[in-house]
């Protein structure tokens, strides 16, 4: 058996760790963990570094039916080793003693509740999926590590969504050197944090109490998607019908952890529905009484919209790169803002076009930017009630969408 310990963020060791070490051949750990550890006569030492040598010192002694301790910080389940571990050997070979994660530790400090909190790991990863969380979610935890901390996410927020209150909690359960600081994303991004922080969390303290809820972690995805247009306000009919939004849903396929564009927003239906799913949102919008309409109908429904007022393609290069962007708008300026949507999206390109002539060039800059593109053009007719308790069809204009996908054998050199 492989005992996996968890050391929390309270005392070095839980109690039950000394009869699994005091039986150990082998014990794994940070070296701050085999220092604090009563380790046995004669049993050999792993400190953890690169995961695969000691990986495979473990082997050699599961191989020899010899006996495993492995240290670890909070709960080794969650985010930890044990997932290398269960992957290497099975599960069936673990004996996890877990302790309290740094998360439930730091919200606990602030006497919150979490089981409404999205966990994102920035340990070891690029921190554009974290950003993306928090931007787009009320209460956030980040895992943090070098290069992806307190001051890089706040240098990333400050301008983005400088709404949020950082809470940078360092040396977790250390009785002289425990902080838990309530910065803004401004103040975190000019501080030096040193090596001692044990989580970030992103708040929007106006949201920081959630309904009682049935499922832990990110609000479930929306109950219905394409709503109807009377659930927007919008100028003279200026917004994406319900069964163009269906499919350009379907295709721009927005999730947690990613960043989509709505070019030419109109109303911001798109960017609304988009935000409902879990992603950041930047809607772009070249009239004012736009920007003003797209945050009132983010607003009615809940969702955090990033507004930028100005005219495509000129504004766009301001904005960090998108996963996928939905254009529709753009006149004249249309193929341009394409070529340039096409270059910067990570995987996919939706264009919305009720002109005819405006097809070709949409897709001669997709497939020109190395896109698979495919299309349809939408054409329905909707239930219309007439005297006498009968019931015509109604047309609506017809549409054209296009979409890029980019092809997954063409993805290096992608931003990532």
């Amino acid at each position: 058996m492989i005992t996996v310990v968890g050391t929390g963020t309270g005392a070095p060791l839980p109690p039950d760790a000394a009869s699994a070490l005091a039986e150990a051949g082998l014990v794994v750990g940070a070296r701050r963990h085999l220092a604090a550890a009563r380790l046995p006569e004669g049993a050999e030492q792993v400190v953890l570094g690169p995961l695969a040598p000691a990986l495979d010192t473990i082997e050699r002694y599961v191989e020899k039916d010899g006996r495993v301790v492995v240290l670890a910080s909070g709960d080794p389940g969650f985010f930890g080793i044990v997932r290398a571990l269960a992957e290497r050997f099975g599960a069936q070979r673990l004996d996890v003693r877990p302790g309290v994660s740094s998360v439930a530790t730091a919200f606990a400090r602030l006497g919150l509740p979490w089981d409404d909190a999205v966990v994102v790991s920035a340990h070891g990863r690029d921190l554009r999926s974290a950003l993306n969380v928090c931007r787009a979610h009320p209460k956030v935890a980040v895992l943090t590590g070098p290069g992806s901390g307190p001051a890089e996410l706040g240098a990333a927020l400050a301008y983005r969504c400088g709404d949020r209150v950082l809470v940078v909690a360092s040396a977790l359960g250390d009785p002289e050197h425990e902080r838990v600081e309530r910065v803004s994303p401004a103040e975190a991004a000019v501080r030096d944090w040193g090596t001692a922080v044990s989580v970030v969390l992103c708040l929007d303290e106006s949201r920081a109490l959630a309904p009682v809820r049935t499922v832990a972690g990110p609000q479930p995805g929306p109950t219905q998607w394409a709503l109807d247009e009377g659930e927007f306000t919008h100028r003279d009919s200026m917004i994406s019908k319900f069964e163009v939004r269906a499919l350009a849903l379907a295709r721009i396929g927005p999730r947690l952890g990613e960043l989509i564009w709505d070019v030419g927003a109109g109303s911001g239906s798109v960017a609304v529905e988009c935000a409902r799913f879990g992603a950041a949102v930047t809607a772009i919008e070249k009239t004012r009484d736009g920007v003003e309409r797209i945050r009132a109908n983010a607003e009615a429904h809940g969702v955090d919209v990033r507004v930028v007022h100005g005219a495509a393609p000129t504004v766009l290069s301001d904005l960090d790169d998108p996963d996928a962007v939905f254009i529709g708008g753009g006149g004249r300026e249309l193929p341009a803002i394409v070529t340039v949507c096409a270059r910067r999206a990570r995987r996919a390109v939706v264009v919305a076009m009720a002109a005819l002539d405006r097809v070709p060039a949409a897709r001669d800059a997709l497939t020109g930017a190395g896109f698979d593109c495919d299309g349809v053009l939408l054409q329905s007719s909707r239930l219309s009630p007439l005297p006498g308790g009968v019931t015509r069809l109604a047309a609506t204009n017809p549409v054209f969408l296009l979409w890029g996908v980019r092809p997954p054998a063409r993805t290096e050199g992608v931003p990532q």
